[in-house]
Formats: C-alpha cells, structure tokens, sequence
C-alpha cells in the first residue's frame, strides 16, 4: 500500500482492511498489510504506527524518496521475503474498497494477475468521471495499447494482485517507477507469458484528491513515451527524454 501524505486517509482504509480481512482468516488464509510510505512530509508514518497497534498485521517502511511506481517496487522486494502465495497493491485513499480488493483474491486462482478495471462493463465510478478525464483517459488507454500491444482496458488503476512466481520474474526488470509503472509492469507480464485477467470494479473517487488533470496528462503522454524508448534499442534517448519526465512530475506532485 504506497502511501504519500496520507495521514487524514489511511487510518480509516487501514481500519476497514483490517476488519475485512480479520474476519476472512482461516487455515487457507493469512495476510499482511504492508505501508510503504515515500517521501511524505506529512503524519502519514505515526498514523500507521497507530493501526499497528490495533493490528500486528500491518507492517511499515518508510522510504525518503518520493515515487508511487519506486514505493510499489520496494513493497514488492521487502513482501517477498516472507512466504506469501499473492502479492498485490491497493492506493491508500480506499478508492478501492476492501470489498472489491477481496474479488481479485477469490478470482486470482488459474491466473497469474488479477487488476482492476473502472471501464470495463460491470464496473461503477462514484462519482461518475467528468467527460474530459474519461476522454484523457481513453486516449491515454489507445496510446497504450498501440504501443505496447496489451490488450487491458484501465492499466492505471491502484488495484491489482499478482502470484508470487510473477512478481519475481519480473520485479528486477521494471524500469519506470513514475506514470508508467503500472503500464511497464503489465508489458513485462505480456512478455513473460503470464496470464493476467481484468475485472470489473466498483471505485470510489477519494476526497482530498490533488490530481491536475491538464499537469498529469502532460506527463502521462512523457511517461508512455519514456517507457516505449527504455523498451526500445534506442535506449540512448533517454538522456534526452528523463529529465523532461522528471521536470513534469515534480510539477503534478
């Protein structure tokens, strides 16, 4: 669970995980919850450490380097280190509630990623996306399907569950940690031949959110970019394109 200055959210998605998934616990299934907080500048870290105590199965890393694609990664090093079966993420701002979270669980068996998908028949956006960010968004999901021939529907959606085997295949080769993580994660799965199914979802748009959709998109169509070329022989490029991708996503943070 990445977490950037969310001190006023998770707790609370910390507390509704934990009830959920508390009564979910049997022989067949055990859990944990592991916050990975980057670059906040915020109380994020001392909320966390206070649903610790309600809760020995959260457990925290706290990295000085702001990133959700680089808090992802490092989550997914520090929970292979233990002895779980599926490895996932899930955003802070409970968008995504554990509810929906517990579908890629109980759906995962047979495949070898379960992700979320907002668009996709079935699902439900409350409250309904504005026609311009669901325009943005459709033309991102075209551009990354031309590029990268993957054939999902909503690759940016903070939820998705992977079996153990995928992650470690392919954990050492992601080189976004920016926008394009998530895009960059899938293609990697693609190119592995891992079986990764989408599924309907219902997502809640989170209060507070800082998202500036004209700053964001910007970046977003640098990022596709940045990863066509990292996956490219023209790897050379990207000392020219990095640091403009850069520039752009200090701005949106």
């Amino acid at each position: 669970m990445p977490a950037y200055n969310e001190e006023k959210r998770i707790g609370r998605t910390l507390e509704a995980y934990s009830s959920f998934l508390n009564e979910k616990l049997d022989k067949r299934f055990d859990y944990q919850i592991l916050v990975v907080i980057n670059g906040t500048r915020d109380k994020t870290e001392e909320v966390v450490r206070e649903g610790i105590k309600k809760n020995k199965r959260i457990k925290f890393i706290n990295l000085k380097r702001a990133g959700k694609g680089y808090a992802i990664s490092q989550g997914f090093y520090e929970s292979l280190k233990g002895d779980f079966d599926n490895i996932g993420f899930v955003d802070a701002d409970m968008a995504t509630s554990p509810e929906q979270y517990w579908r890629l669980i109980e759906k995962i068996n047979g495949y070898d990623g379960m992700i979320a998908d907002r668009y996709m028949k079935g699902s439900k956006i409350t409250p309904s996306f504005s026609f311009r960010r669901i325009a943005v968004s459709r033309i991102f999901n075209f551009l990354v399907r031309s590029f990268f021939a993957i054939p999902y529907g909503d690759t940016q959606c903070g939820a998705k569950l992977f079996k153990r085997n995928a992650i470690e295949q392919i954990i050492s080769k992601i080189g976004m940690t920016q926008w394009a993580y998530d895009i960059d994660l899938l293609y990697l799965c693609k190119l592995n031949g891992f079986r990764i199914k989408s599924v309907p979802t219902e997502w809640i748009e989170a209060q507070g959110s800082t998202l500036n959709l004209n700053k964001a998109s910007i970046q977003m169509i640098f990022a596709i970019f940045q990863l066509r070329i990292l996956k490219s022989r023209f790897k050379s490029a990207l000392k020219v394109i990095s640091p403009i991708v850069d520039f752009t996503y200090k701005l949106v943070r």
